[in-house]
């Protein structure tokens, strides 16, 4: 079986944009453009960009909830974007966890429901005899009383509901779990003990993560390696020490630069990196690099070539014209994330 449990090549995703009284299809929304990368088995992805930039839409694609414009996903080795592929297999591979533990589960029905409603579209997976059992096992194994699946989500706080959605996606055994923002709902510490459960998970059964997060401190923590979005567009991936300590593109220079730090006056020198002005709109995005107008590099180049996502002297993958190390640096590491 191959090490690649997800490959995302070229994917572009567009909504309509549909005005007139007629509601005819004036335009695109360009969510997603040429997004590439791929996960591999036991490892966690970590999706990391400004709101909007096209992070959530990727993820329910990979699950197939949103269809794709162009471009490919493939789980195990199999295409499961194209109009042929046997949609129901997907969700054997491939599971999620939301973000809201509140209005992801179903209010009117019971643990025991919400968790066993998987077997009873795929039988194939757990056999009737053996569900109660694998019931409480998956409810001991998130951390949770097993005694306690008759009740339903009211009945149990923020934390607890998450954990029951991380059990649901445990159920048919995937190999991936997709989490958008899976922990920013949280208190800060039910925060942690959630990305330890996922760490512990993934450390027992070999899981592959794609982690949606804006709590940067969190990635840091939980991913092996890092892929920025600006508007639709993968600019930097690479490896969690090298995003995290030898940024190229000067996006991910700038949104590292914008957490707050507990020592400001550690800093090397007295300016940090900005990002000035606001982003595109993805109806029109800029020509050339999309970063363009709000980048301190720019030159003539980048209003009107795309850089391509490629490696630049050895050091990961970046979308950059003119990549380079960041103009200042942390005199030791006390940046304060979340």
């Amino acid at each position: 079986m191959s090490t690649t449990v997800l490959e995302v090549r070229d994917v572009d995703i567009n909504y309509p944009i549909h005005g007139g009284v007629l509601r005819r299809v004036v335009g695109n929304v360009s969510a997603v453009a040429g997004a590439s990368f791929s996960v591999d088995a036991g490892t966690t992805l970590g999706l990391v960009g400004e709101s909007g930039c096209g992070k959530t839409s990727l993820a329910r694609a990979i699950v197939g909830l949103t269809p794709i414009s162009s471009g490919k996903i493939i789980v195990d080795e199999r295409d499961v974007a194209t109009r042929t592929a046997d949609r129901r297999l997907l969700p054997r591979h491939v599971q999620m966890v939301f973000q809201d533990p509140y209005s992801s589960l179903n209010p009117r029905m019971t643990v025991r429901q919400i968790i066993g409603r998987a077997w009873q579209i795929h039988p194939e997976v757990v056999e009737g005899p053996a569900r109660e059992a694998t019931l409480r096992e998956l409810l001991d194994r998130v951390g949770l009383d097993p005694d306690h699946a008759d009740r339903y989500p009211h009945q149990f706080s923020g934390g607890q509901r998450q954990r029951i959605g991380i059990a649901r996606a445990l159920a048919l055994r995937p190999r991936l779990i997709v989490c958008d923002e899976a922990v920013s709902a949280l208190d800060v510490s039910i925060r942690a003990q959630i990305v330890n459960l996922l760490q512990d998970l993934q450390a027992e059964l070999g899981i592959a993560y794609l982690f949606i997060a804006h709590d940067l401190s969190i990635v840091e923590h939980l991913c092996h390696r890092v892929a920025v979005m600006y508007l639709g567009k993968v600019v930097e991936l690479g490896d969690r020490d090298q995003i995290f300590g030898a940024p190229q593109h000067p996006y991910t220079q700038s949104l590292l630069d914008s957490v707050p730090v507990t020592r400001p006056w550690r800093l090397s020198r007295s300016t940090a990196a900005r990002i000035d002005g606001d982003p595109p709109s993805p109806a029109d995005p800029p020509s050339g690099c999309r970063f363009h107008p709000r980048c301190p590099r720019a030159e003539q180049v980048c209003t009107a070539v795309e850089p391509p996502l490629g490696q630049h002297d050895g050091v990961g993958l970046t979308a950059c014209h003119f990549p380079g190390p960041r103009e200042h640096v942390l005199a030791d590491q006390d940046r304060s994330f979340g």
